[in-house]
């Protein structure tokens, strides 16, 4: 198993990480890396998944599976290539309220399958595409904090 944990401290509320991170239809305008979510984020619900990991000429689409969706807390699926057990990926994100009123945001991925021990550089590449969502999941939602003080 292969895993990448990725965490950033986002200076806005968890509800504004949370509704930013759950508005799928927003993805195309701010997210470099998961360019695009269809379907309900509903437990044991598929939805459609679009991934464009950095230096990548085309988008791959996947169809998971939703294993978790926690209200303002957590929002997880699992996802294969072609078959299962080939290359299977627990994806997650969880929200954490900090004393400070900031977002803590959990964002990774479990990696299984056969192949894994033989992909490290696409693992480094979805680990870059994870940190460019996170940047500009951050700039996003600090954007929507401001706004609301003002």
């Amino acid at each position: 198993m292969k895993e990448i944990k990725t965490v950033i401290h986002i200076h806005a509320p968890s509800h504004i990480v949370w509704n930013a991170l759950m508005n799928f239809q927003e993805y195309p305008e701010w997210n470099p890396f998961i360019r695009k979510i269809e379907g309900n984020a509903g437990a044991g619900e598929s939805i459609s998944v679009t991934l464009q990991p950095p230096d990548f000429d085309k988008p791959k689409t996947f169809t998971p599976s939703v294993l978790k969706y926690e209200d303002q807390k957590e929002f997880r699926w699992r996802g294969k290539l072609f078959i299962k057990g080939l290359f299977d990926g627990e994806h997650y994100f969880v929200i954490n309220k900090l004393p400070n009123g900031s977002t803590a945001l959990e964002h990774g991925e479990s990696f299984t399958g056969l192949i894994v021990p033989f992909i490290g550089g696409l693992l480094k590449k979805t680990e870059q595409g994870f940190q460019q969502m996170n940047i500009a999941l951050k700039e996003l939602c600090e954007e929507k904090a401001r706004a609301l003080q003002n």
